[in-house]
Parts: structure tokens; C-alpha cells; sequence
């Protein structure tokens, strides 16, 4: 019986299910073949951005990281005396420069402990630099010591985001000489950035911040040079590439005479106060002091916070300058004022006189004479010299306060000066217009007692006075004072039709004060007439003053003085504060007109010799 082999089963597939694997492959193949296409274009898109639509920029960018670039610090300006001596000068130094393009986070701890930075301020820093572009270094670290140059030399390769450049940083003169009138320089703060002034600096710039440097920042700033090095995968320089020279600040030439100024910071030492010594003949500022100091050398850059702290908890406010912004009561300094307003008002004449006995009493109120037992019977010259309240607040009284504004004003009192100085104040002038503009007020006579002999509401500032007494010396005319030497033709800042005869009055009753037994005697120079006037002014009523012990409370001493007599040539302001009695004060301005004095003469005594050579 033969086997019949089983033969498996086929179940033949349906048609459709071929047709289905077919569409299935034909598929992929598309998506394969799109993709490929999509590939090809986004290859061809990036070719044709790099290479046509942004050729320079990638180019640029290719190039950045072959190429370093260092900046080249511009040195500032000097800045001279009127003889062309140097006060403030630059001196060399090394700063590190930190590259953000190839810098790594880890590296920021070791780089603060190597250069004795502290690392949060480290840090609060790069952060203050994260919008700017990568490729613009920043500094981090400013006059490097030798310890610290060859820290960052033994870590080149460790480090190589470290860049040490050479800059020239600003040396100011010690012991706080002229700080207030130079100032000084610093980095650019975000609150300045922010301000029009300082719109075209970027973060990390060095400018001016304060006093001339700030005045003059555009004329001090130089052009910045950059130097372009090739470097290698590691950040190190191989050749250099270009180079484009800074270019420096220019020059300042001031009207200060260094000698006088160095005599006058000599006068006020272990003293609160201000000194300004002015030509009135042109406004030239001879010198200005202001006391206490700062030194400027610990802001030459970036200051310490402790630093910064100390100078801001000083009670005394080294950071003002009381030669144009402490407005204060110029006490008896403001009688020549007076008198010349008296006179020019025909409210008084050189022969009108008073019977002081100590005091005066004025609507219902008993106002006391400095000079408790009284002068006496007193006519101008002699009240001016004695300094005589009593006359004064009859003269007041009798001239009106408005009168006393118009006179005022008019010497420069009231407003700014013009200085070339940022921040100067204007000081107050008071009049029924000021009281009732700011005080919705009337102004009442009895007020104006006070002010007839600078106290009340009435406050100047020390270059105010200055270039007043100098209007009055030089017979109406009021210079614009002024600290850059100028070349232009001088131009008066006010101008007063005043009577000579009147103004010669005035200035008698000012010689008398030094040379004819007056309040000011301290002031007398031997051979030289000098004209002056002493000033004391409260700062408090005498019975609040009764009650305080505080020596910051004792009355402000003042004296202006001016020399020769006839055709003077140097108006010296001296404010004493605390100092009780004006003719303190005479001292200091004594000291300056000498010096001023003695200079002149051993320039002249060359010439002088000369001529007895050639007549012999």
C-alpha cells in the first residue's frame, strides 16, 4: 500500500494584501526622499547664509577667535597751575583685564583668592557686564601690586582669560591739597549711565565725578587705542596683528598760583571752613580751600566700600565744598553792602550818625549791639570799623528790605556765580517777592533788622562774597569768577552805576577796620594797606545757645579782605566756622595777601635791579 505524502495547506493571500505592501514601501521612499530633500535644503541655506547673506559677520566672528583685542588706555589730561607747575599728574600702573569668550565659572574662586578680591563683589560685577557683548574684556583688578603681577604671570596657562594691560592712573596731590576744586575721577556709576550727561560711556569707563575732572571730563578724556594680538587655542599671544595708538587728554591750565593755594590750606589746617582768594580785576581764582578734606587718590578708580563708608559717616562733610555750596549767614561781612546801599539811595549820607548804648529797640523788639556798653555817637567811617549794629539796623530800617535785595542782587548775591564748578549753590537774598513766593507770606519790617546785618534769612556762599566785596573794590563791576585760564576777552558777569565817591566811602570805612583801630587789625600788613571787613554770625539764638555745650553751635567767624587800597588786585574771603569772633578769621586772609604780596615783588625785583644797573 503506498503512502500518499500530506501535502501542507495553502491558503492563497488575497489580492488586495499585495497591493497594500507595495503602497507601505512606495511610502517610506517618499518620506526617505523629502527628508532628504529638506536636509539638502537646510545645508544649501546655511552654505548661502554664511557664506553670501552674512559673509562679514561670520567672518568677524571666525576671525574673533583668532584674533584678541586689547584696549589701550588713553591717559588723561594733567591738570596745571597758572605758573604751568603740575598738580595733578599720572602715574603707571598694571590692571587685569578678565576675557568673558573663553572664561570658565570654576576659575572665578582661585582668580579672587590669588588677587585678593573678594568673590561676591567679583561676581556682582560680571553680572553688571551681562549685556554686553562677550568679546569686550573688563577690568577686575587696578594697580596691581608685585605679588599679584606674578600671580597672574605663574597662571598664564591656567588662567588664560587673565590679560594684564598698563594704564596710566591719576596721582593727586596728598593731604587732600585742592581736592575740592580738582576731584576726581572714578568708574561710571549705573545711576550716571542712565543720566544724559553720561549716555556715550559704557559700564566699567573711567570719568570725571566730581569738581574740575567732572567740569572738565570731555577736554581731560582721551581717545582709547586697541591693540589686536593673534593668539592660540589656549588664549596665548603669538604675533601681533594691529595696533592703534591712544590718544591723550589735554591739558588744563588753571588761574590757581600753587604757592598761595599751599599758604591758605597751611592757614585752615586742624580748621572747619573755606578760604577763596580771587583777582577782582578779571575773576581769575587765585586759590580755593576747603576744609576738612579728602583725599582723592583712594577714588582713582574704583574706591572701597570701607573707604567710601568712613568719608560718608564723617559728621563734617568732608565731601562738601564750602567755598560754593555752604550757605550760611555772612554776618557782618554784609555791612559794606549796606553802607553802599544807604548811600547810593540817598537814605543816608557819610555824615548821618547814631547814639548806640548797646542795643536798639525796633517794632516792640530790643536788638543788642555786639559791643555791650555801646560805641557811642557813630557816623559811617567809624560804624563801618567798629562794626556798630545799631547804625546798621537803623540804616536797614530806614532802606527797606527791597532796597536791600536790589543792592544785593546786584553785587551777585542771590544766584549762582557761574563758576566753573558742577553743584555750585546760589545762597538766598531774601525780599517781600522771595517770602511771599515761598512762603505765602508778607514780609514784615521787623524782619528786616536782622538782615541789615547779615543774619536772618540772608545766607551767601564764601566765593559769593568774595566776588561781591571784589564788585565793590573794583567799583560796581562783578567778575565772573573763573578756575581754567581763558584766552577770550574778559566779559563782566554784572555791572553797577554806582558813585565812586560813595564806593571810596565804603572802602575808607574798610581800611579803617585793618589800619584805623577797627575789628580787623589782625589783618594789617606792614607798608600795605590793606582793606577788610570782620564778620560774626550766630547760628542759633542767644538763649538756645545758652542751653548747648556743643562747640559745633558757637557763632561762624568771617573776614574779606582786599589789597592794595587803591586798584586792588587780590580779594581774599576766610570763613572760620565755629570760629566765635571774626577777627580770627583776619588772620587767614593776612596770611594769603602776603603771600600773594611777597611773590609779586620777588618777581619784579629782577626788572627793578635791572634798570638801577643800566642807569648807573
Amino acid at each position: 500500500m503506498a503512502l500518499v505524502p500530506i501535502q501542507p495547506e495553502t491558503t492563497p493571500a488575497p489580492h488586495g494584501r499585495f497591493r497594500e505592501d507595495k503602497h507601505f514601501a512606495a511610502g517610506k521612499v517618499a518620506v526617505f526622499q523629502y527628508a532628504t530633500v529638506a536636509v539638502f535644503l537646510f545645508l544649501v541655506s546655511g552654505f548661502w547664509e554664511l557664506q553670501v547673506q552674512n559673509e562679514d559677520l561670520y567672518n568677524e566672528r571666525a576671525e574673533k577667535n583668532r584674533i584678541k583685542s586689547v584696549p589701550i588706555l588713553a591717559p588723561r589730561g594733567k591738570i596745571l597751575d597758572r605758573d604751568g607747575r603740575v598738580i595733578v599728574d599720572n602715574k603707571s600702573s598694571f590692571s587685569l583685564l578678565l576675557s568673558r569668550e573663553n572664561l570658565k565659572e570654576e576659575h572665578l574662586k582661585p582668580i579672587a583668592e590669588g588677587l585678593n578680591i573678594d568673590y561676591d563683589e567679583l561676581a556682582a560685577r560680571l553680572r553688571r557686564f551681562r549685556n554686553r557683548p562677550k568679546y569686550e574684556p573688563i577690568v577686575i583688578k587696578e594697580a596691581l601690586t608685585p605679588a599679584e603681577l606674578a600671580f597672574v604671570e605663574s597662571h598664564r596657562e591656567a588662567f588664560p582669560e587673565m590679560e594684564i594691560i598698563e594704564e596710566q592712573r591719576r596721582l593727586y596731590p596728598t593731604s587732600g591739597l585742592a581736592a575740592h576744586l580738582i576731584g576726581y575721577v572714578g568708574e561710571v556709576s549705573e545711576t550716571e549711565l542712565n543720566s544724559l550727561e553720561f549716555t556715550r560711556f559704557d559700564p566699567g569707563d573711567i570719568v570725571g565725578k566730581f569738581g574740575l575732572e567732572r567740569q572738565y571730563n570731555d577736554t581731560l578724556m582721551g581717545v582709547d587705542g586697541q591693540r589686536r594680538v593673534i593668539v592660540d587655542s589656549r588664549g596665548n599671544q603669538r604675533q601681533l596683528f594691529s595696533m592703534k595708538e591712544a590718544i591723550p587728554g589735554k591739558n588744563l591750565q588753571l588761574t590757581i598760583d600753587l604757592d598761595l593755594q599751599v599758604v591758605a590750606e597751611l592757614a585752615m589746617e586742624n580748621r572747619r571752613g573755606a578760604v577763596v582768594a580771587l583777582d577782582p580785576r578779571n575773576g581769575e581764582i587765585l586759590a580755593m580751600v576747603s576744609r576738612p578734606a579728602f583725599d582723592p587718590n583712594r577714588f582713582a578708580g574704583r574706591i572701597r566700600p570701607s573707604d567710601w563708608r568712613e568719608i560718608m559717616d564723617n559728621p563734617y562733610r568732608p565731601m562738601l565744598n564750602r567755598a560754593i555750596q555752604a550757605q550760611l549767614a555772612p554776618g557782618s561781612t554784609f555791612k559794606p553792602i549796606m553802607a553802599l546801599a544807604g548811600l547810593e539811595t540817598g537814605t543816608i549820607d557819610e555824615s548821618f550818625a547814631v547814639s548806640c548804648g548797646g542795643g536798639a529797640t525796633f517794632y516792640g523788639r530790643y536788638f543788642k549791639c555786639h559791643e555791650k556798653k555801646g560805641h557811642g555817637r557813630v557816623s559811617l567811617n567809624r560804624a563801618i570799623a567798629q562794626s556798630c549794629d545799631v547804625y546798621f539796623y537803623n540804616v536797614g530800617n530806614k532802606l527797606g528790605i527791597d532796597n536791600i535785595a536790589k543792592y544785593a542782587e546786584g553785587l551777585g548775591l542771590g544766584r549762582p556765580t557761574g563758576v566753573d564748578l558742577p553743584s555750585e549753590a546760589g545762597g538766598v537774598v531774601p525780599s517781600s517777592q522771595w517770602k511771599l513766593r515761598n512762603f505765602r507770606e508778607k514780609w514784615y519790617a521787623g524782619e528786616t533788622i536782622s538782615v541789615a546785618i547779615g543774619q536772618g534769612a540772608l545766607t551767601v556762599t564764601p566765593l559769593q562774597l568774595a566776588a561781591a566785596t571784589g564788585g565793590i573794590a573794583a567799583g560796581g563791576v562783578v567778575a565772573r569768577p573763573h578756575l581754567v585760564k581763558e584766552q577770550r576777552k574778559f566779559e563782566p558777569a554784572r555791572k553797577m552805576t554806582v558813585d565812586f565817591m560813595n564806593v571810596n566811602r565804603v572802602i575808607d570805612g574798610m581800611s579803617a577796620v585793618v589800619n584805623g583801630g577797627g575789628t580787623g587789625v589782625r589783618a594789617r600788613i606792614p607798608g600795605i594797606e590793606v582793606a577788610g571787613k570782620t564778620g560774626t554770625a550766630q547760628l542759633a539764638s542767644n538763649d538756645f545757645l545758652k542751653s548747648q555745650k556743643s562747640h559745633t553751635m558757637k557763632d561762624n567767624a568771617w573776614f574779606v579782605g582786599f589789597a592794595p587800597k587803591q586798584s586792588p588786585e587780590i580779594v581774599v574771603v576766610a570763613l572760620f566756622e565755629n570760629g566765635e569772633h571774626g577777627n580770627l578769621a583776619a588772620p587767614i586772609v593776612r596770611d594769603v595777601i602776603k603771600a600773594y604780596l611777597d611773590k609779586k615783588a620777588r618777581r619784579e625785583m629782577p626788572d627793578q635791579m635791572l634798570s638801577q644797573v643800566i642807569l648807573r
